[in-house]
């Protein structure tokens, strides 16, 4: 599993319609809305290095209204939800 976090800037007018366009593509599993320099933070997931490039320079970078963006790729994840999540499994 390859991980990338895509920082972008949008059009204000257009940030609910990309995010819930860019929500809508298999491999991007959440699309946050955020406060600060970026308007959008999506997270991709995807099997290999080729789909993370497709995702982003086929699809995602397509969005209309979209300003600028940057693509970070994670090297490893280190979650205390995905941990959680394996602890209590079967557990009641």
């Amino acid at each position: 599993m390859v991980n990338a976090i895509v920082l972008l800037k949008v059009k204000s007018d257009r940030i609910n319609q990309v995010a819930e366009e860019l929500a809508a593509h298999d491999g991007i599993s959440e699309v946050y809305s955020v406060a600060g320099q970026y308007d959008l933070v999506a997270i991709i997931r995807a099997s290999n290095d080729e789909q993370i490039a497709t995702l982003v320079t086929e699809q995602l970078l397509q969005a209309e209204g979209l300003v600028s963006s940057e693509t970070l790729i994670a090297f490893r994840t280190y979650s205390k939800h995905d941990l959680d999540g394996m602890f209590s499994v079967g557990m009641n």
